[in-house]
């Protein structure tokens, strides 16, 4: 469960900061990438480099030490994080975590962050039954924080009692848990009433759009481009989960789509056009996921175009497009765009927004690693006519259909609130 998952350890100042050696070396043989940010203190008990060496990552400590002008560094990984992980955590930075305190490298991730954040607390026993230390934590808990209960036992100061921070084993096995139950929110999505399981989008017809359109030059010759069809079978499964009676249009892609689903497989442009036309009028939601070709060839050869000269011309004409067209049919449809972009990604994406009559649009920077063609992970903005409306950090395609499709449920046209 964690391969490809971007852990964020926070390594704070106590003795049990050399655990945290081993807690890395198990993350990244499980599958993580693993990024250290190391407070002051911390680098009394456990140097840099040694973290460093076991993750192949940089390890941060200073807010100020900027190593790459194109991020600031602790944004960066605030947005890059599946998951904030502080082990050990002391009573001073849990002390600052409630008070929403940020001077240093950890604290201003912390607060810059909207990924899940989870600590493994570590201190004398007396300070962890202090009344302050565990007001700290009670606010943090109430706030979503996840937290592992030190294990008792002879802890360092020669104390015997609660106190010392959860073994790194243990640690691993709760964050697989912690992303195997995300994972299976998927197949939980549903709110019971009765003995049925109704979704947000029960009753609903979802039309999904996939992979990438194929644009003949000859028979053995095509132009294509580089979709998968991942983001667009995720989609369509997240619909069915959540309800929906779903209808995928399927061009080239490099995987089979989904069991279950009703698949309809297209080629061209114009193949989808015409397949997408026909389930339209009768559709709730139309997601279109597929990368459709902007031009084609003007003539397809009925046979093999053999190799003459040092040069071939082929001209290319306009394919018809798509969502625009369903943007100017929709009636009560709520239509998603996808645009995927190289750069000035919010610009482009609006743009795209308004002059396709779309509802929602989704845009990614291909160019983002974790978030291009061919991925099982992306990375999204998700905007409306207002502006931005959601921002998704890298995660997997299942946890990105999910959430776009949440967020379409709430805005249906007639949606009973």
């Amino acid at each position: 469960m964690l391969n490809g998952k971007v852990i964020v350890l926070g390594v704070t100042g106590g003795i049990a900061a050399y655990k945290a050696a081993t807690l890395c070396s198990r993350l990244v043989q499980r599958g993580a990438d693993v990024h250290v940010i190391m407070t002051e203190s911390a680098k009394q008990f456990i140097p840099e480099l040694t973290l460093q060496t076991l993750t192949k990552n940089p390890v941060y400590s200073d807010t100020f030490d900027e190593r790459d002008p194109s991020v600031v560094s602790h944004i960066h990984l605030a947005d890059l994080a599946d998951l904030v992980l502080i082990a050990p955590a002391t009573a001073n930075v849990i002390g600052k975590m409630a008070h929403g305190l940020a001077d240093d490298m950890l604290t201003t991730t912390l607060l810059a962050t909207t990924a899940p954040v989870m600590i493994s607390p570590a201190m004398n026993v007396h300070m962890y039954t202090h009344p302050a230390v565990m007001a700290n934590m009670e606010t943090l808990v109430s706030r979503g924080v996840a937290m592992i209960e030190p294990g008792e036992g002879l802890l360092a100061c020669g104390y015997v009692g609660k106190g010392r921070m959860e073994e790194p084993d243990t640690i691993v096995d709760v964050v697989e848990r912690f992303f195997n139950d995300q994972a299976s929110q998927l197949e939980e999505v549903s709110v019971s009433t009765g003995s049925e399981s109704l979704g947000p989008l029960q009753g609903k017809k979802v039309v999904v759009t996939a992979g990438g359109t194929v644009e003949r030059i000859d028979p053995v010759r095509y132009i294509t481009n580089d979709s998968s069809g991942k983001m667009g079978f995720a989609i369509a499964k997240a619909a069915q989960i959540l309800g929906a009676d779903v209808h995928l249009i399927a061009a080239h892609t490099d995987e089979a789509p989904p069991e279950g689903i009703s698949t309809e497989k297209v080629e061209s442009a114009q193949d989808m056009y015409e397949a997408v036309l026909r389930v339209f009028e009768n559709s709730d939601i139309v997601v279109k996921a597929a990368a459709v070709a902007d031009y084609r060839p003007a003539e397809v050869a009925a046979s093999k175009i053999k190799k003459r000269g040092e040069t071939m011309t082929l001209e290319l004409v306009k394919t018809t497009d798509i969502l625009e067209s369903l943007g100017r049919r929709k009636i009560s449809q709520f239509l998603i765009g996808f645009a995927a972009e190289t750069d000035s990604v919010e610009q482009f994406a609006q743009e795209k927004l308004k002059r396709k009559n779309c509802d929602l649009i989704v845009a990614n920077d291909v160019t983002q690693e974790g978030a291009g063609f061919g991925t099982d992970t992306n990375s999204v903005h998700i905007f409306d006519a207002e502006g931005l409306v959601l921002q998704l950090p890298v995660m997997s395609k299942e946890e990105v259909a999910l959430r776009l499709l949440t967020l379409a449920a709430e805005r249906l046209p007639g949606r009973l609130s």
